[in-house]
């Protein structure tokens, strides 16, 4: 447990160069961008299109987002959800209290935030409508846990959606993770390949769409 703590504290440390990097915000990010994940402007388009393509549009449900990080993609798209309920979990408290604060600067009301383990969801049964991952399969220790919590806690013809690396589509990219990502604690293997992943989803759920971008993988699935 501390040292999956401790891999989520450094990733908190890192949160603002991580956020200019998820939204192109600058040259260096752009360029971070472009150099090891092979984003260029189009493909970080089709990312981003791909990352939220499961959510209902004029979605007003229930939504868990895991982990939520500084929530610097998801929390304007739910401006955008009137009457949702969005529950967002992350381990780090670092990343939460950045999320926090970027809510309340978007006066995001009724947004919950939520300290917790993905391994061990703090959550009933079939209580979500939609469960989003953004970014982070790659980054779980616990992998085999946060796939059961992540399908417990989502109703039956819920949507479990959202992105995550695969290794083997582009050797930079997983060149980069390997030498640095993963000695850092940013990521963590073993890692899904593009096969391997839709194997996995469509052996859990009755339909699982899976696309990708470069190394990213985005997944759409019913339960």
């Amino acid at each position: 447990m501390r040292k999956i703590f401790d891999a989520y504290q450094l990733v908190g440390n890192y949160s603002t160069f991580f956020d200019q990097m998820m939204t192109r915000a600058n040259l260096p990010a752009r360029l971070a961008l472009k150099i090891f994940w092979g984003l260029d402007a189009t493909a970080y388009e089709k990312f981003l299109a791909q990352a939220f393509a499961g959510i209902p549009k004029n979605f007003s449900g229930r939504l868990l987002e895991v982990p939520v990080g500084t929530g610097v993609l998801s929390l304007p798209v739910y401006q955008k959800f009137n009457g949702a309920e969005i529950f967002c979990a992350d381990y780090s408290d670092k990343m939460l209290d950045a999320a926090r604060v970027r809510a309340s600067r978007m006066n995001l009301r009724g947004v919950k935030f939520f300290q917790s383990d993905v391994a061990a969801l703090p959550f009933a049964d079939n209580f979500f409508d939609v469960v989003l991952s953004l970014n982070g399969f790659h980054v779980f220790r616990d992998k085999n846990s946060a796939w059961s919590e992540t399908y417990r806690v989502l109703k039956n013809d819920g949507i479990f959606c959202g992105c995550m690396y695969v290794k083997g589509e582009n050797r930079r990219t997983d060149f980069f993770v390997e030498k640095f990502c993963e000695p850092q604690g940013f990521f963590s293997s073993p890692y899904e390949t593009l096969t391997s992943l839709k194997k996995l989803l469509n052996e859990r759920y009755a339909r699982a769409e899976v696309t990708n971008v470069e190394s990213f993988a985005g997944f759409v699935c019913t339960k």
